[in-house]
């Protein structure tokens, strides 16, 4: 296994110490990490998911349109921006593993090094009042 660029490192570092949830993927979208704050939201600690690609955890936490529709990975923000290497920003339901839906806001960017690599996306996400 390669090993992670700096900026991936500095920004699990970064996750990690924050207090609201976050995702950080690598640049096939592989979930390379998420932090305590997501665990508790997503109902299931990251020792126990470990990585998983796209394909899994953009399903795996049920995400939901408004009208109780399951949503296709590809509108996910953190998906747009793995595509399009831009910002991306939503708001939507999730199930947990728990079975808890929460409406959630999520924001994600890319993570590009010098030179203009792009080397993966992270995704900042809350719990909105409803």
């Amino acid at each position: 296994m390669p090993a992670n660029q700096i900026e991936i490192i500095l920004s699990r570092q970064l996750a990690d110490s924050l207090s609201i949830p976050v995702f950080l993927t690598d640049t096939e979208g592989n979930l390379l990490f998420y932090n305590e704050p997501a665990e508790e939201l997503l109902g299931k600690r990251f020792e126990e998911t470990g990585k998983m690609p796209v394909s899994e955890w953009s399903t795996i936490f049920k995400p939901i349109d408004e009208s109780g529709k399951p949503m296709p990975p590809e509108e996910l923000p953190l998906v747009k921006t793995l595509t399009f290497h831009e910002p991306a920003h939503g708001t939507f339901w999730i199930e947990s593993l728990t079975g808890e839906k929460a409406n959630i806001s999520v924001t994600a960017y890319p993570i590009i090094g010098r030179p203009d690599r792009f080397l993966g996306a992270v995704a900042i996400f809350w719990k909105n009042k409803t």
